[in-house]
Formats: C-alpha cells, structure tokens, sequence
C-alpha cells in the first residue's frame, strides 16, 4: 500500500504561502495526535559542521518545534557526535558549533541535548535481529525520548548516494561505537601511487597511518573509517572497495535506522527539506554549489516513502551544468549517480523496505 507524503514547493506570493506557513500546514496533515502533554519529544536534526551553511535553517526548524509545543511541553532538539575529529566530536563543542550556526533557544525555542553524551558513550543496546547486526547502538537520550520529529536536509552523499530520512537515523541516532560499527565494512583501500607527502598521516585522528619507503602504510585494527586520508590525500592514492564493501555499508545504516525507531514507530514524523541539494552531507567544513535548483518540503510518517519520493524529485530536474555533477543532467536522469558514479543510491530504498521501515509506493499530495 502507498504511503502518503505531502509536498510544499517554495513558490510564495502572500503571508499564509511563506516557508512557515507551508511547514505548519504539512506538520497538520501528517499529525494525528500522537504526542501528549508529558511525552519527551526529540526534534532529531543535523546542526552543520563549522563552515557549512547548508543544513536545515534553524528560523524555520521554529514553525516544527512550535506545532510539536502545541501538544507536547517538552522538546528538545538533538544530535550525536561524530565519528570523525571535526567540530562536533564530543558534546562541548557540538553544543558551541550548534549555536554558533544559529540553533539558539531564543531562535528555535527548545534546549539542545546531545543525545549519546560528553563523549559519546551514552547508548542503549537495541535488538533489530537482521542479517548484519543482532544489536544496535543507539544513542540513550533518543532512546528514552517518547517520540521524535526527524528533520533532514537532503542532498548527497559520498558512501550512500545521499543522506536522508534513513541516514539521519542511522548514523545520526549512533553512538560513536555505532557509528564505527556502520562504517568498518567499508575502509579505505591503496589504490594509487603515493609520492611520500605525509598530507594524510598528519590528518589522520587517531595514528592508523605511517610511511614505508614505497608508500602509505594502514593499520587496520587502529583504523576508525572516518575517511580524513581520502578527503585531504592530495594524489588520490585512496579508494574505496565500491562493489563489495559499499552494499553492505548501506545494509549496516538500514539495520541501524530500523533500531533508531524501535518502540516509537507510531510517534515519529518525518520532514526532508530539499532545499541547498548540495553533493556533500553537512558534516563537511563547507557547502558546494547545489546540483539541482531548491524544490521544496516534504512530511509523512514512512522515511523511507518521504526519501524515495525526495530522490525522484531532485532527479525530475534539471541539473546544474557548474556544479560537480559530471553526467545526468537531464530531466528524470539519476543526479546522484552524476556526482558519486559508485553508489547505487536507490539500495537504501530497497532494503529499508526489505527489513520493514517503510515503503517505497508513495503518494505524493501538494499542499
């Protein structure tokens, strides 16, 4: 059976047509009273890495935080740390970089709880039982709260094609311990020549690299996956094993994305914000020129509906001939497989259906 999903565009001419209004109207159609007055509900967000401006605008996030208030007292937007040793890595500086890119109380009217801890290590284990993963780490404040409202900017992504819905709950509910656990199927090959320049040891976080006489070395029981060596390697000596190890990476983020909703399934809404499509997730330091133009919001209540239906709107247009899209500029041509030609994007859709997070057979209803 479809599941409906609700589509605002972003054309406005009146008051009641703005961005705010829209988000509201889309918040009354998906909401069915789910949250009463003493539920502890989660706004589950990605804050941005200092440096990017892409992420979801904390101005607008108020229009959701206020609707959740309308039935529930107490909301909280929340985020986990990171894998990678950037901006947001432990709870203190996640906090700052937070607010630095506007998630204030006074902007949004609701308290920041970095859900996994100071250091990531606030979790509960989960049982999903699939074929990956019997157990899950999800980050503990996420899993007490009683329901969630999870907001997500999509775009692409390196490893899975893009980051929506699903990704927002699978690395974004994980522990750091389950971030790894997500990510050690899939770490970094020597494919290339090295020329001795030391760039990716001097980044790399936790001392998996050194140099040999004929090249980068990798110690595989120290390596933590978080791809600093690929993405500062000047001679592109990285890869990845695209064919083997990429597929079940994503089977790895479904499994944890089934375990994020465990026990609230009935009490989370979803809204994907496909504005700022840039090639990039937003834990990047930067935020590169869009592949598509802005389209609009979407909510359902099946993240894996509202991502298949915010996939075949970004690949409905046309892409941008001055942006790191590469081939598919076409209407109805795959874009995300014009920026990451390795990734099968679409095999999030198919196995977050396999394993009974939703459906791909959407209905798309404009507000």
């Amino acid at each position: 059976m479809a599941s409906k999903v609700y589509f605002a565009d972003l054309r406005a001419r009146s008051a009641d047509e703005n961005k705010g209004s829209k988000i509201q109207r889309l918040f009354d159609k998906v909401y069915d009273g789910m949250f009463s007055e003493d539920d502890l509900v989660a706004v589950k967000v990605h804050f941005g890495e200092r440096g990017n401006d892409s992420f979801v605008n904390p101005i607008l996030l108020r229009y959701i935080v206020d609707k959740v208030k309308e039935s529930a007292k107490k909301v909280f937007l929340t985020d986990t740390n990171t894998l990678y040793y950037g901006s947001r890595h432990d709870s203190v500086e996640h906090l700052v970089t937070a607010i630095l890119n506007g998630f204030d109380y006074a902007v949004v009217g609701a308290p920041i709880i970095i859900a996994d801890g100071l250091q990531g290590k606030n979790e509960r284990i989960v049982k999903v039982g699939q074929k990956n993963f019997d157990v899950v780490r999800i980050a503990g404040d996420i899993y007490e709260a009683s329901g969630m409202v999870v907001v997500s900017h999509f775009k692409g992504h390196g490893i899975s094609g893009f980051g929506g819905a699903l990704k927002n709950l699978a690395m974004g509910c994980a522990t750091i311990e389950g971030k790894l656990e997500q990510h050690e199927c899939a770490k970094p090959i020597i494919d290339g020549d090295c020329d001795l320049c030391s760039v990716c040891v001097d980044n790399c976080p936790i001392g998996a690299l050194k140099l040999a006489e004929d090249g980068v070395e990798i110690d595989y029981e120290k390596c933590i996956a978080c791809m600093n060596c690929m993405d500062t390697c000047p001679n592109e000596v990285y890869d990845l094993n695209w064919e083997k190890d990429v597929p079940v990476f994503i089977e790895r983020m479904m499994e944890y994305s089934l375990g994020a909703v465990k026990g609230k399934e009935a009490k989370i809404l979803y809204f994907n914000f496909l504005t700022n499509i840039t090639p990039d997730c937003d834990c990047v330091a930067w935020s590169d020129y869009p592949i598509v133009p802005d389209i609009g919001i979407l909510a359902s209540k099946d993240p894996v509906a509202i991502d298949a239906a915010s996939y075949d709107l970004v690949n409905s247009q046309m892409g941008f001939k001055n942006s790191m899209l590469e081939k598919n500029f076409e209407e109805n041509a795959d874009k995300f497989r014009g920026v990451w030609s390795e990734v099968d994007a679409r095999y999030q859709l198919v196995y977050a259906e396999k394993i009974g997070l939703g459906s791909r057979d959407y209905h798309l209803i404009k507000i």
